[in-house]
């Protein structure tokens, strides 16, 4: 039983995995929206869900509660990745992060640029943000295809790159699409995040304190303000400390004090121990909690989380599109042109156009491994738009044709980058001489 516990476990914590489980919530989603059973899918997403605390009453059907609030968390954990990497990660040095920075805004411009072209003149010209997006979980389930024959750089990129596009599209979000804006809402907002950010500088490290001044606080507050609340994930990430309390030199030398005590007290008995033992064991886990960053421990929290519930529930509820009419006829609407363009030609182009412009400039270098045929096929891997695709989908319209289409085109075009990436991918990367890494490594 220990045995099977532990492999759920190391499946959870696989960021790989997550794809999968995206991938059975889309199928399952488009079974049941084209099954004899439609219009019970269609109650549940629709279904109105109500919080009441007092008087106070909050009611919003299921769909927006999954896209607001549940991806305000998904954007807490995008915050919170993109801290650590600035902080001491992919992303602290100059150097290190040129290359996908400028590779995620050349990935971004130009497919919203490209989706113009094909709908400058039409009522679907909200929708250009629709292609400038990644799915990193997809991405990362076509690369574990290849287990441990992918070099040491591509992962490191591929990730580095979506984290900057997912900063880019709440960007894009708080400009774009966010309705007519309550200045007094957005200010209580804003204290919110300042009460935030003290309770940092004063030392407070408790995530329950974040926790519930963030989404008590600030997430309603930028939720009635007309900005799209994920946007309050990502100011929620910035203000939690990504600092220690006790340098890890410090930890040890505490560490091995106290075991040293733990083994001078002689136990009770059995598998019990004395009360002095037990207040080492805690004094351990105390001097353990503080040699952890909070913004760690909340993000190792948040992502199995994120992984295995809000983003399969997500695409859950945004991808059961009945299928109905002429498809051809659909994906050839001038709104499926762009988004097909934009994301497989628009990406890639984006993508290898910024990141020959950094290298040029020399501000940049292709990393260890990386070569410009591994490059085209990570551009395309980027090109799966799919699950901030289809969320920027739900916010640039209300005329239920441009969704289907939308959708429709979303779905189609990241299938075919998948592919494509992958055979790419399959014959640039050598089966052997390249240094490599687990693909389920961080």
């Amino acid at each position: 039983m220990i045995k099977y516990v532990g492999k759920l476990q190391r499946f959870f914590k696989t960021q790989s995995n997550s794809g999968i489980a995206i991938f059975i919530s889309v199928l399952i989603a488009m079974i049941w929206a084209n099954s004899p059973w439609k219009e019970f899918y269609t109650n549940i997403v629709q279904m109105n869900i109500s919080i009441c605390i007092g008087n106070y009453s909050l009611a919003e059907p299921f769909l927006i509660w999954v896209n607001d609030l549940l991806m305000a968390i998904f954007f807490l954990y995008v915050g919170l990745e993109l801290k650590r990497e600035i902080l001491g990660g992919k992303l602290s040095s100059f150097k290190k992060a040129m290359l996908p920075i400028g590779a995620a805004i050349g990935g971004m411009i130009v497919p919203a640029v490209t989706y113009l072209i094909f709908n400058s003149d039409t009522p679907a010209i909200k929708g250009w943000g629709i292609p400038m997006a990644t799915d990193i979980a997809f991405a990362i389930g076509v690369l574990s295809l290849f287990n441990n024959r992918v070099p040491s750089g591509l992962k490191v990129f591929l990730i580095a790159l979506a984290i900057v596009d997912d900063l880019g599209a709440v960007l894009v979000i708080a400009l774009f699409y966010s309705t007519e804006i309550s200045s007094i809402e957005l200010l209580y907002g804003l204290l919110f995040v300042a009460l935030l950010i003290g309770g940092s500088f004063a030392g407070i490290r408790n995530p329950w304190f974040y926790s519930i001044i963030g989404i008590g606080g600030v997430w309603l507050a930028f939720f009635f303000s007309g900005i799209h609340p994920t946007t309050a994930g990502i100011l929620i990430a910035i203000a939690i400390p990504g600092k220690v309390k006790l340098k890890e030199e410090a930890y040890l030398k505490k560490l091995q004090k106290l075991h040293l005590e733990f083994l001078k007290i002689k136990p009770i008995g059995g598998d019990f121990i004395s009360d002095k033992q037990l207040d080492i064991l805690e004094e351990i886990k105390q001097k353990s909690d503080d040699a952890e960053t909070p913004l760690q421990k909340i993000e190792r929290y948040l992502s199995p989380i994120v992984g295995f519930i809000i983003l399969p529930l997500f695409a859950l509820v945004n991808t059961g599109i009945h299928l109905h009419g002429n498809l051809l006829e659909t994906l050839s609407q001038p709104l499926s042109l762009g988004i097909f363009f934009g994301l497989l030609a628009g990406k890639v182009i984006g993508i290898l156009g910024g990141s020959w412009i950094m290298i040029k400039l020399k501000v940049a270098e292709l990393q260890e491994g990386l070569s410009w045929s591994i490059m085209l096929g990570a551009a395309l891997l980027a090109a799966m738009g799919f699950t901030m695709s289809l969320f920027i989908t739900e916010l640039a319209f209300e005329n239920e044709q441009y969704i289907f289409t939308a959708k429709i085109s979303i779905l189609f075009t990241s299938l075919i980058a998948g592919l494509s990436g992958y055979f790419v991918l399959r014959s640039s990367i050598k089966p052997h001489g390249l240094k490599k890494m687990n693909i389920n490594e961080e």
